[in-house]
């Protein structure tokens, strides 16, 4: 097929025009391939000024979108055609109103909640939404999915920022809200064992009153859920602490695309017996298979706890303040977060917080966790001496309460919150060598001038991950091509990843490549299409539009 005209009709309405080398009965079939959303005309409009004879015209309803390749920048936020899934039917809605009776809901008010993001930027058009409590229900939805080629689109706390947690057009919608038990505890070794659903908060206050805490901590704690966050391999404000998610999950129960389940749910904290098939459905956005239940070592909860809050003049001294940090708090070390004056503004203006030092450029918040309180203190006091006397910190504060901790902690985790006051905001999620995290701030701020009101960044600099956050009066579609692909193509030229803890979901599927060779993107595919050769898991996430 060769297109031939390629022209605008109306908003989000398209009319492609194709030129055959067969009869038009044989173009259609094509085209159904491609979507089933069609509608074919009786002829060519003569306004498109191309000869009618042979042609086959089709407006599609979500737009025809390219590559997503380095040639096509314009399409990398696109939505694809839709796959040629069957639609849900009359047979399909008694089959699982029989397997889930009073979980299958088809009510528009819930379904509204359920189909947009928490951006308020993707917004899908499912009709059915399911909530399996058990692996075997689950594992009985994905199987006749599968046999019916029905799209599913898998959903937990729908926190997520790429787009990855919502339906593209009418994926059914499986959650696991309802899968929320505590499977088992095992107060020796601290490992927990639960379903996907749970939320991290609730494992946070369980494993607290036994004395240990969860190795992740997310702003998002109170609405996310475990599976979730194993799905995209979160990262959070204790990475620099305990690491990832990589190491400290230890087992999954995976449900794959044709009903198999997989289970890994293992209490060992060493197998190295064949391949760590867990490791392939860790940050997989449930894509590759549905985890239900998930083991994660649990460290024990600290028995002192301090949080200082400190200010720096620049970023060099801010990096300097950090070298210090590592050195002379060593093992306590749990948290070393930033953000910068811009961010604090807006704090103080949207959300009336006080910012309780003197006016700085960056500000530090330093968590540490330990077990003898005397000790830590000890050690915090000599790290705040060094880096005051050598003029890396201007000004400071330190908290040893609960209530003052919180407050402190709140300056940095509420950042979010103080951006959606602020207008729309263009989030992204970027991993840099240390000493270029900032540098992307202030070379967008440059790069955008007055096209956008605020360019702000804070993060993570234990694990050297920068939040880069723009915002503007309105959604913004000139700005949004300004910024993209410009913030990708900096950072693959400091070897960064375009994704340090987000994941890709469907706004950055396409762009993938600015962090992937070919070679490792063509091997995900094949994963994808040995485990879900039908591609109704997740379907338009995480890998690029077929080119």
């Amino acid at each position: 097929l060769e297109t031939t005209c390629f022209k605008e009709v109306k908003e989000k309405t398209w009319l492609i025009v194709l030129r055959g080398l067969g009869p038009p009965a044989t173009l259609w079939r094509l085209c159904l391939q491609c979507s089933p959303a069609v509608a074919m005309l009786d002829r060519v409009p003569s306004a498109l000024g191309v000869p009618p004879l042979g042609l086959v015209a089709l407006r599609l309803s979500r737009g025809i979108h390219g590559r997503g390749d380095q040639t096509n920048h314009a399409a990398g936020n696109r939505v694809p055609c839709r796959f040629p899934f069957s639609r849900v039917s009359k047979q399909d809605l008694a089959f699982f109103e029989n397997l889930l009776p009073g979980r299958t809901i088809v009510d528009p008010d819930v379904l509204m909640t359920h189909n947009v993001d928490w951006m308020k930027s993707v917004r899908g058009s499912s009709e059915l939404l399911l909530r399996p409590q058990t692996t075997e229900e689950v594992s009985k939805i994905l199987k006749y999915c599968c046999e019916r080629r029905l799209a599913v689109n898998p959903q937990g706390g729908n926190t997520g920022l790429v787009g990855g947690s919502v339906p593209v057009y009418d994926e059914i919608i499986l959650s696991t809200s309802l899968m929320n038990q505590i499977l088992s505890f095992d107060q020796v070794s601290g490992i927990i064992t639960c379903q996907a659903g749970c939320v991290l908060e609730n494992l946070s206050n369980y494993l607290e009153e036994r004395d240990f805490i969860m190795p992740l901590d997310l702003g998002a704690k109170g609405s996310c859920q475990i599976g979730g966050n194993v799905a995209t391999n979160a990262g959070g404000l204790r990475l620099l602490r305990y690491g990832s998610l990589r190491g400290t999950v230890l087992g999954l129960e995976v449900v794959l695309a044709s009903g198999k389940i997989l289970n890994f749910l293992t209490a060992l904290r060493k197998d190295n017996t064949g391949y760590d098939l867990k490791q392939l459905f860790i940050g997989s956005e449930g894509t590759l298979g549905i985890i239900t239940a998930v083991s994660i070592l649990c460290p024990r909860r600290p028995r002192a706890v301090n949080v200082a809050f400190l200010g720096c003049s620049s970023y060099k001294k801010l990096l300097e303040t950090f070298q210090c940090c590592r050195g002379m708090l060593g093992e306590i070390l749990s948290a070393f977060e930033f953000l910068d004056s811009a961010c604090m503004k807006l704090l103080e203006k949207h959300l009336k917080l006080i910012n309780p030092i003197a006016e700085n450029s960056f500000y530090i918040v330093i968590e540490t966790a330990g077990s003898n309180a005397d000790h830590d203190k000890e050690k915090l006091h000599n790290f705040l001496e060094a880096v005051m006397a050598s003029f890396l910190v201007t000004d400071g504060t330190v908290a040893t309460e609960d209530a003052k901790i919180k407050a402190l902690w709140s300056i940095r985790e509420r950042v979010t919150e103080a951006l959606t006051h602020d207008g729309y905001t263009y989030k992204y999620d970027i991993s840099l060598p240390l000493e270029k995290i900032y540098q992307l701030v202030e070379d967008m701020r440059e790069y955008l001038g007055d096209k956008a009101k605020n360019v702000v960044g804070y993060g993570h600099v234990g694990d050297g991950n920068l939040h880069l956050n723009i915002t503007s009066h309105s959604k913004d579609q000139a700005l949004q091509e300004a910024i993209e692909p410009y913030v990708y193509e900096w950072t693959a030229r400091y070897r960064g990843s375009i994704s340090a803890e987000h994941g890709l979901g469907l706004k950055k599927r396409n762009y993938i490549h600015f962090s992937k060779h070919p070679e490792a993107v063509a091997l995900m595919k094949d994963i994808k299409h040995m485990l879900d050769p039908h591609r109704i898991l997740n379907p338009y996430k995480t890998l690029p539009d077929q080119g």
